[in-house]
């Protein structure tokens, strides 16, 4: 079910394994002032869902935002046939039968009147088929100041399951609004991530919503920062 956490944003969960770990996904649903709706990293969207979207507006884009954040978006676009599907450029590529309508500026802008975007350039993990790029675009919602992540960082609590916990414990996600060893590990070009981090800082975030963990519904920014810091 749709979850209103602020004025004019939603989000709804799902369960999802990752490696046999229970990390849980999360879209999130930004309203335009014109009642538009753009849905970021769809779930599975079942009847109540999408009654409950109708109601409070018309959705009219749905995003996947990096290349792993698919899975459920060609469903969505089913459902919403006339909603325009954003995706990165290599997403097309790496999945030419995805009904994607339009691809993502590199050098960011803005969605719409209420969400603005930007590229986390050079951004990697560790996946089954060795170190793989995210090309995660990022999201910012000005009106409820909140910051809309994906895999760039987890937030894992005591909510979740003790195998979840044990390994984020490891690896890096629990209790902190950070990315994982796996990320650490992977992306080469530090440099580049740290002069990402400061544009995004600029935005005036004090919520961090992200597909992986729980909200942070305050101070986001402080605990981005310290998230980073030993990136």
């Amino acid at each position: 079910m749709l979850k209103q956490i602020d004025s004019d944003i939603w989000v709804a969960e799902q369960p999802l394994k990752y490696l046999g770990i229970n990390v849980g996904t999360r879209m999130t649903v930004i309203r335009s002032n014109s009642d538009q709706l753009s849905i970021i990293s769809p779930i599975q969207i079942n009847d109540a869902i999408k009654k409950q979207l109708e109601t409070i507006g018309v959705v009219t884009n749905i995003i996947a935002p990096n290349l792993f954040h698919y899975l459920f978006a060609s469903d969505c676009k089913n459902l919403f046939p006339y909603a325009t599907f954003w995706a990165d450029l290599d997403l097309k590529k790496k999945k030419p039968d995805l009904p994607i309508d339009k691809t993502f500026d590199y050098q960011g802008g803005n969605l719409n009147d209420h969400l603005k975007y930007m590229f986390f350039d050079g951004f990697k993990t560790i996946t089954l088929n060795g170190f793989s790029r995210l090309n995660e675009f990022i999201f910012y919602h000005p009106t409820s100041r909140t910051l809309i992540l994906t895999d760039i960082a987890f937030n894992f609590d005591k909510s979740f399951s003790f195998s979840t916990k044990l390994v984020s414990r490891l690896i890096g996600g629990y209790n902190n609004l950070s990315p994982s060893l796996l990320e650490k590990i992977a992306t080469t070009n530090k440099n580049k991530i740290k002069s990402i981090l400061h544009e995004i800082l600029d935005w005036d975030f004090d919520r961090v919503i992200m597909a992986h963990g729980s909200i942070i519904e305050s101070n986001g920014k402080e605990k981005l920062i310290k998230g980073f810091e030993n990136f």
